[in-house]
């Protein structure tokens, strides 16, 4: 079993190295936080620093006033055989062994400012520190910044908030167990490490509750109302510790020392001699580990699955990011080429229904153009007194004789003119769509996204060449409209004639003075008859004309001036429309470090559990 923790400690040195670490904000989903651990919570000045160094018997934790400990220290402990020098290695420093562990401290130092700098600022990046020991046990423990409630000269307002904060991300989650500290000299209502704990865990399960400086009660009281679980009652016995006094420390009294010294406390002690089996920070150790063991194997099987579940999303997302670029500028342009083709079959299911669009067009076609066709000012053009001027001036000195034709010719093309103006709109509409699709389009192309450059000069490319389009688009429909000015529909007014000629016979009393209103208003009727014909003619020939000029060109030759553009590119160009997303680029190199250590993990605890 304790190659379980030794393989946690693994997992979570790797987990560091790729930014996967407890209390952090990881975008990428997080093993560090399935794996069971051990974090250390406890006020300034409740004996926190002192009861880790009791465990591990060195001396290697930095002291003084304030806030020491600025970053988790994950402390991995490895039990080696007797006589074996003591040692410490630094994950930052993974070739430089530590046997003299005042330097240990120093680095312990020097690594926070690095991160945090020198003004007591605090970081969630951990420092790993393993020590090689044959006293101690194999077990890991998670040291936080010390809970406090106020800040000190140099320190942001809101230092005391970003400290609970960070010791609740690692305290708060299932599979961390809680290591309390809390000093016995003080009231244990008040106790900082206990308050938190019983927010986060409050049936008691994940807490280890430790009472710290029970020498320096006041004579005549003890804590055993706390130890025997009476005051405050937990899963797991609490466990009584007395560390090294300032008076030691000072003189640099051996641990080894110390920890005898504990040991004949609690012998000895007339309060607590019957609980002296179960107290001590060598007991506690011996616990811990035994406990963190039996957690490790049964959080097994669900690490497993969490891990399982990554590693298929990291391959997923590896899939859609892509591969890296390739340096060739042969397999550069495929590359890009292919990008286009998936580009234009996106664009052109828009247009084709697979995707939506395409209806947008037809309703310009169906409702915009017969609308906007049914609102031109025909009647304001017809009314009398416009069709009395202008026939009257088309005769000019010598009036009509027998029909007006001049007046009716001025008449059809000033309202053949009116057309001009929605033609213009429906190519305009139909121009503003297909840019439109084409931004939709980009935006769709999945294997664009990893590269702005290229995305941009597409887009460019394609609004080029639906400028184009437009351009021969509007020559067209204006054709159709001048076509209708410039020949006019003979056997219209053929009918026209015959018609009147009928009625004329039909009633030979009645006379119509060419010059008079009633003549007037026969001939507006005529015209906006015909012109309703040249309208029902144009609802039908400018869709036919934009379809043709437009929507069909632009699913057939889109980006052909792109591909002639492209080809010839050298291999410098090529590489400036592959400049990638330098946060796309960052995230396929953190999936891949993911999908790595996932991998590695899944082998090692495999391989555990069949060794054991």
């Amino acid at each position: 079993m304790e190659s379980l923790i030794l393989l946690v400690n693994t997992i979570q040195r790797a987990c560091t190295v790729v930014g996967d670490y407890g209390g952090g904000n990881n975008a990428l989903s997080s093993l560090w936080e399935a794996l069971p651990s051990v974090a250390v919570v406890g006020g300034q000045s409740s004996g926190k620093s002192s009861v880790l160094e009791s465990i591990v018997g060195r001396d290697f934790l930095p002291r003084g006033s304030g806030i020491v400990t600025r970053r988790p220290l994950v402390l991995q402990l490895h039990k080696t055989e007797n006589g074996t020098e003591d040692y410490a290695e630094f994950l930052h420093l993974t070739k430089k062994k530590f046997t003299n562990f005042s330097l240990v401290r120093k680095e312990i130092e020097d690594e926070t400012d690095r991160i945090t700098g020198k003004n007591k600022q605090i970081s969630p990046i951990p420092i790993h520190l393993s020590i090689y020991s044959p006293n101690v046990v194999n077990l890991t423990l998670i040291d936080l910044p010390g809970l406090t409630k106020v800040a000190v000269e140099g320190q942001p307002d809101t230092i005391v908030e970003d400290i609970e904060s960070m010791v609740r991300s690692y305290v708060e989650k299932p599979n961390c167990l809680i290591l309390a500290i809390s000093p016995a000299n003080q009231d244990i209502a008040t106790s900082d490490a206990m308050k938190l704990a019983k927010e986060v865990d409050p049936t008691g399960d994940r807490t280890f509750g430790v009472l710290t400086k029970l020498d320096l009660m006041d004579k005549g009281t003890n804590a055993l109302e706390v130890i025997e679980g009476r005051s405050y009652r937990l899963k797991y016995p609490w466990v009584g510790i007395v560390n090294r006094s300032q008076a030691d420390i000072n003189k640099n009294v051996d641990m080894m020392v110390a920890r005898r010294k504990e040991r004949e406390y609690f012998e000895s002690s007339p309060d607590y001699g019957h609980l002296a089996t179960r107290m001590g920070s060598e007991y506690l150790a011996k616990l811990l580990s035994k406990l963190l063991e039996s957690v490790i194997r049964s959080r097994i099987p669900s690490i497993l699955s969490l891990i399982n579940n990554n590693i298929e999303e990291l391959e997923r997302e590896l899939d859609q990011l892509g591969r890296p670029v390739a340096i060739d500028a042969g397999a550069q342009l495929y590359t890009i080429l292919g990008m286009c083709r998936a580009f234009e079959k996106i664009f052109k299911e828009h247009l084709d229904g697979g995707r939506p669009g395409g209806a947008r067009i037809y309703g310009i076609f169906d409702y915009n153009l017969p609308t906007a066709i049914k609102k031109l000012p025909f009647d304001r053009h017809l009314s009398l007194q416009s069709v009395k001027k202008i026939v009257s001036e088309s005769d000019g000195y010598q009036p009509h004789l027998i029909a007006p034709e001049l007046g009716y010719r001025r008449l059809i093309e000033g309202s053949l003119n009116h057309f001009r103006g929605p033609a213009e709109a429906s190519v305009n509409a139909i121009h503003f769509i297909l840019k439109e699709l084409v931004r939709k389009a980009i935006a769709e192309t999945e294997e664009l996204k990893r590269f702005p450059s290229l995305q941009i000069e597409l887009v460019a490319a394609a609004n080029s060449s639906l400028d184009k389009f437009r351009e021969e688009s509007m020559k067209s429909v204006l054709r159709l409209v001048d076509m209708e000015s410039s020949y006019l529909t003979v056997d219209f007014f053929r009918k026209l004639h015959v018609e009147n000629q009928n009625v004329s016979l039909s009633s030979p009393t009645t006379t119509i003075d060419q010059y008079g209103e009633g003549q007037f208003r026969k001939i507006a009727s005529n015209v906006a008859s015909y012109i309703k014909m040249v309208a029902e003619t144009l609802v039908n020939t400018i869709p036919k004309a934009v379809v043709h000029c437009q929507v069909r060109q632009a699913k057939l030759s889109l980006l052909n001036y792109f591909y002639a553009q492209i080809s010839q590119s050298q291999g410098k160009r090529l590489g400036q429309l592959l400049d990638e997303n330098p946060a796309l680029m960052e995230r396929r190199v953190q999936c891949a470090k993911r999908l790595e250590l996932y991998k590695k993990a899944r082998d090692e605890i495999d391989a555990a559990v069949w060794v054991r």
